[in-house]
């Protein structure tokens, strides 16, 4: 089976996971991707946004979500020129995120993790002055979990930031 994790060609087999040509190493990615595969999700994401608390039984993953996802991209995005997000989409076959939800947001993107679990990404750059740390929100599909798991979907977030981060230390 041929698929596309954060812009990244996969080829899922029943003994191996080729991603961009290597080998996958980490479990966590093999079981992330064997799990959706598994899900066999029926509805199409339908671009309507909602955070991680408004997830059933999520209280224990919010804190996880935000200390390795969104303060890890807060902090990377901080002092960067605003357009970076923008400028990332090609690299994870995504787009900047629809202007209405994020009207105060100083940048997004939505990417799709996976073909059908597309995460919208929200940054704020912090305004010292007033006492606001830069922050940033992940935000999913309202049928997120047709295709993955609580768990499952928390990693997938922090593989997002991970390589937001890399690809961004990288660039300069």
């Amino acid at each position: 089976m041929y698929l596309r994790y954060l812009g990244q060609d996969v080829i899922l087999g029943k003994t191996k996971i080729l991603m961009d040509n290597d080998t996958v190493i980490d479990p966590r990615d093999q079981i992330l991707l064997y799990n959706y595969v598994h899900s066999c999700g029926c509805r199409k994401p339908e671009n309507a946004w909602i955070g991680m608390e408004s997830l059933p039984n999520s209280i224990s993953k919010i804190k996880t979500l935000a200390t390795y996802c969104e303060k890890k991209i807060a902090e990377k995005l901080s002092g960067k020129p605003t357009h970076i997000l923008k400028n990332m989409a090609v690299r994870f076959d995504g787009y900047e995120g629809p202007t209405e939800l994020g009207s105060s947001a100083t940048s997004s993107l939505v990417v799709p993790v996976l073909p059908m679990v597309p995460q919208y990404l929200l940054f704020w750059e912090g305004e010292p002055e007033d006492g606001f740390e830069p922050k940033a929100k992940v935000l999913f599909d309202h049928h997120v979990l047709d295709f993955l798991d609580l768990e499952s979907l928390v990693f997938s977030a922090e593989r997002f930031a991970e390589r937001l981060v890399l690809l961004i230390n990288n660039c300069g």
